[in-house]
């Protein structure tokens, strides 16, 4: 639990709890494959550090935001040269269901709706 709300990143992925198929990994920055893909090809990019979305992003975090952001260039340079494309994007407030700033890059068809069951 992050300031009281729970936090998947931080509880269960950045803690070892849940493993995840890594893409790419730095000191601040973490891509992986989502442990519930809503398309063909879904990664999600977190940081390290608790922030809870994009507009908590403070200056002191602005390297961290670069190292963030460098993440997601990688690893979108990755599916569009091997897809021809792909889609990024972040979520704020009531659209995000994770308080813990998070990207998805991702390429396809959804397979899963967002009540979660297979398309």
């Amino acid at each position: 639990m992050t300031n009281g709300v729970q936090d998947f990143y931080c509880d269960e992925v950045l803690s070892g709890k849940t493993e995840v198929e890594k893409v790419l990994e730095t000191d601040n920055s973490l891509a992986f494959y989502h442990s519930r893909p809503y398309y063909e090809v879904h990664i999600v990019v977190i940081p390290k550090k608790h922030i809870a979305s994009l507009i908590d992003v403070s200056d002191e975090d602005i390297a961290l935001l670069n190292d963030l952001l460098s993440v997601i260039q990688k690893v979108s340079k990755q599916i569009n040269e091997q897809h021809g494309g792909c889609t990024v994007s972040t979520n704020i407030g009531e659209y995000q269901s994770n308080k813990h700033l998070h990207w998805h890059v991702h390429y396809g068809k959804r397979i899963r709706d967002t009540d979660g069951t297979w398309c």
